[in-house]
């Protein structure tokens, strides 16, 4: 998906108590709640949807980078989603529904369609362009968009296209989809360019599930539908809640009548500096900069998506300053 916004933003990318008598109650790991902000897709009837990353509060979560969130929209309502042509680099996109059809058509020459509980992972290393339209058949449309930065020994890499559809998996009080990585004895056979959770956790009511996860990476929960409390703290829909490193399990509960749905992310820190902009990543301004430069010109370093019925879609203008690259705040640990 593409970050339509006119003037993207610049983007240097409960407390322990004791019981009565004094007891004290065992450490909880420290959760930080983001809040999304609603960004819309396009025109008035065009899609709105809810980011939670990047933000100022943080930048990245392992590798991942940009958490969109959207739907369950009424594609009749919204028109539904049309992307146009456009460019990306530095980064992997990797697309997740929970319900509806979208027709995906890059450079590489890929042809496919995103469903329900079927992972489409696209690299863009040095250049790639592509365009997402929903279906007819997508009634309804719901799902997230997200984004995975490519380390610097790898940022340029060839323009790539996985798809895979994980199995349903059965866990105490849950279901889990493991699209990306390893969780609880599944493992994805999709390649990345830096270790990575990526995980559909659905729970069911009143039901508790206590996952072993890797000590040493950093994690997100972000709730799709209902109410979860990761560790000892409550997220409401469309909240993610981060996890620092230095945990060996992550436990989800349900305490309501209905399932809730979340989407489990993580991996270790990514220690390296970016710069985000429109959908470009890089390191410095003249890295956005060469790469605007070149969508701008239509130059071969995107390559061409056939059988779009419309224009590609031109870059914003950059900002009138220098882009500098940031990291994200300091860590916390736990506490």
């Amino acid at each position: 998906m593409s970050n339509v916004e006119t003037e993207p933003a610049v983007l240097r990318c409960g407390e322990p108590a004791g019981d009565e008598r004094g007891t004290p109650r065992p450490q909880l790991p420290r959760v930080e709640v983001l809040a999304p902000r609603e960004v819309p897709l396009g025109g008035p009837r065009a899609m709105t949807v809810r980011r939670t990353l990047p933000q100022r509060a943080r930048t990245l979560i392992g590798a991942w980078c940009f958490v969109d969130h959207y739907g369950p929209d009424d594609v009749a309502a919204t028109s539904g989603m049309d992307v146009p042509p456009h460019p990306h680099t530095g980064l992997q996109t990797v697309s997740w529904l929970f319900s509806g059809e979208i027709e995906h058509r890059d450079s590489l020459g890929s042809h496919a369609l995103v469903r329900r509980g079927e992972l489409n992972l696209m690299t863009g290393g040095h250049g790639i362009a592509h365009s997402e339209v929903s279906t007819a058949r997508a009634t309804v449309l719901h799902g997230v968009q997200l984004w995975v930065a490519l380390p610097e020994a790898h940022r340029d890499a060839a323009r790539d296209f996985q798809h895979h559809i994980p199995d349903p998996l059965q866990l105490d009080g849950a279901e889990a989809r493991v699209f990306l990585g390893s969780l609880a004895g599944a493992t994805s056979p999709v390649r990345t360019f830096t270790p990575l959770l990526g995980a559909e956790i659905v729970l069911r009511p009143h039901a508790t599930a206590t996952l072993a996860v890797d000590r040493g990476f950093e994690h997100g929960l972000l709730v799709d539908h209902g109410h979860v409390r990761m560790a000892d703290t409550q997220l409401g829909p469309a909240e993610l809640g981060y996890l620092d490193t230095g945990n060996d399990t992550l436990t989800l509960t349900n305490a309501s009548d209905k399932t809730a749905r979340t989407l489990l992310l993580g991996g270790p820190p990514f220690e390296e500096e970016i710069v985000m902009w429109w959908n470009f990543i890089g390191r410095s301004h003249d890295d956005i900069l060469q790469a605007r430069t070149a969508w701008q010109d239509g130059t071969d370093r995107f390559g061409t998506v056939e059988g779009y019925n419309g224009d590609r879609l031109p870059a914003p203008a950059l900002p009138n300053a220098t882009i500098k690259p940031r990291a994200n705040p300091p860590r916390k640990g736990t506490r």
